[in-house]
């Protein structure tokens, strides 16, 4: 199992959805993806469409304005 952190700081939406898209895809099986967001827009984009597609997300606030949103590649 892998930590990979894709960095989305100062990217607007969609850019933030599609790189997670497209990232979740070069990881392997049990793979944590760490995306790190800015964007009011982005943080409900993600999380929303990776538990959509049933991965597990955690949302943590590392300082006022900027998260991690972990999601776990099961499939």
């Amino acid at each position: 199992m892998a930590e990979v952190y894709l960095d989305c700081l100062g990217e607007a939406c969609p850019v933030p959805l599609v790189k997670t898209q497209n990232k979740l895809k070069q990881l392997k099986i049990g793979d944590i993806l760490i995306v790190q967001i800015d964007h009011s827009c982005a943080i409900k984009n993600v999380p929303e469409w990776a538990r959509k597609e049933g991965y597990p997300v955690e949302i943590e606030e590392v300082e006022e304005g900027r998260w991690d949103v972990y999601i776990e590649k099961i499939k």
